[in-house]
């Protein structure tokens, strides 16, 4: 009998996803299920992004250059630009959503074996890129006591070995929101450059950031034009995640031109998407505002209403629309699945996402979960209101 590869059969199952099933069996059986497992905004995308496919007038639905549409380039650098990122349209290659891009980024700088050290925990689909690309992850832990920050640089030095490509960041984080401050980036570029790594750095929730801080891409002022290279798409940006449209960035030529060739292989980026795409980018700052100050409140909200329960151990998160929690059980994945398949309260549970799927290190983090707080602030009261019943009934079974 013909067999499954190896790399296959060591692909990671998304911790994100795994428990469909059980919420799917819950609302056959009528009850209501609030989705706080997955990072799929509510907010409404901009009418102008649905306007440019509804008015277009494409005669004939054809390839769009492998790179991405001139027009599209050049309107994402002018975004950059007003971003304080310095770049332009050569500098850009267009991907099928964020996915494509890190593939792009780790097929184009890493050989089978070679390492990217990552900070733990970090967003779970990366797992199943470096396995795709038969690249080893050597995570280097944050922790939620300290809010998982930046862990001290020498623990990364600690880590390089001849095999090291890259470090990868995620600014601000999935599944933590930790923003990383300027000083932790000029930290990174001073490692990266000492030892002729490259940084990549996710940036795909620069928008979302709070308390009057500020995001610092790694394009920005750092010195790492040899070094760097930035993952972007409009998914969480304009709650356009299916238009399936990203980008990779960088001013290391080399990086670029290699990548082209894997953009090649796979023909085009979707045109209808790129359209949709380049409209967004005329979206009025008045949108953002307005999201912005809706998930802050949802932030706080959601904070709050954990910090109530006994035993409940939670980071703040700075950016993005992410939180992870520690909860007093015995296993959050076995946690995860029983108030899906055994509790509910006013006929309503909740779905969590079990956060060890967002470590590489065995045996850390089975007692956390991520929140995704793309829910109402009533939906998330309620949602907490049901945790903590479930916490308990869970611990009395």
């Amino acid at each position: 009998m013909p067999t499954i590869s190896n790399k296959g059969k060591n692909m990671p199952e998304s911790p994100i996803r795994k428990l469909v099933p059980y919420a799917e069996n819950a609302k056959k059986k009528g009850i209501e299920v609030f989705h706080l497992n997955i990072g799929q905004p509510d907010i409404k995308t901009p009418d102008i992004a649905l306007e440019a496919i509804k008015n277009n007038t494409v005669k004939v639905l054809a390839y769009s250059r492998s790179e991405g549409s001139e027009e599209y380039r050049q309107k994402i650098a002018n975004y950059y630009k007003k971003n304080n990122i310095n770049v332009n349209a050569s500098e850009i290659i267009v991907t099928t959503g964020g996915s494509e891009a890190l593939l792009f980024a780790m097929g184009s700088i890493t050989d089978p074996g070679d390492e990217i050290i990552i900070p733990e925990p970090f967003y779970a689909n990366y797992n199943g890129f470096s396995t795709a690309s038969g690249v080893t992850i050597v995570p280097v832990i944050s922790k939620i006591e300290e809010n998982f920050a930046l862990p001290p640089i020498e623990e990364f030095e600690k880590l390089i070995s001849p095999k090291t490509k890259a470090i990868l960041i995620c600014n601000p984080g999935n599944p933590t929101g930790y923003l990383y401050s300027k000083e932790e980036i000029q930290k990174l570029a001073k490692i990266v450059k000492k030892h002729d790594l490259f940084l990549i750095s996710d940036e795909v929730y620069r928008e979302f950031v709070y308390d009057n801080l500020q995001h610092h891409s790694i394009l920005s002022d750092f010195g790492l034009e040899d070094n760097a290279i930035m993952i972007d798409s409009v998914s969480k940006r304009y709650s356009m995640c299916g238009a399936r449209i990203g980008c990779v960035v960088s001013k290391n030529k080399d990086v670029i031109s290699t990548a082209l060739k894997f953009a090649q292989a796979r023909l085009s980026p979707p045109t209808f998407a790129q359209i949709a795409s380049e409209a967004a980018l005329e979206t009025p700052q008045s949108y953002f505002d307005e999201v912005i100050v809706e998930y802050k409140d949802r932030r706080d909200t959601l904070i709050a209403e954990l910090n109530k329960i006994d035993g409940v151990k939670v980071a703040s998160p700075k950016g993005a629309f992410y939180c992870v929690a520690e909860f007093p059980v015995d296993n959050a994945d076995s946690f995860a699945q029983w108030i899906l398949e055994s509790f509910s309260l006013n006929n309503q549970t909740v779905m969590v996402a079990p956060a060890a799927g967002f470590y590489s290190t065995k045996g850390i983090g089975t007692k956390q979960v991520r929140i995704a707080y793309v829910l109402k602030k009533e939906d998330l009261i309620k949602s907490v209101e049901i945790l903590k019943a479930a916490i308990t009934a869970y611990n009395a079974k």
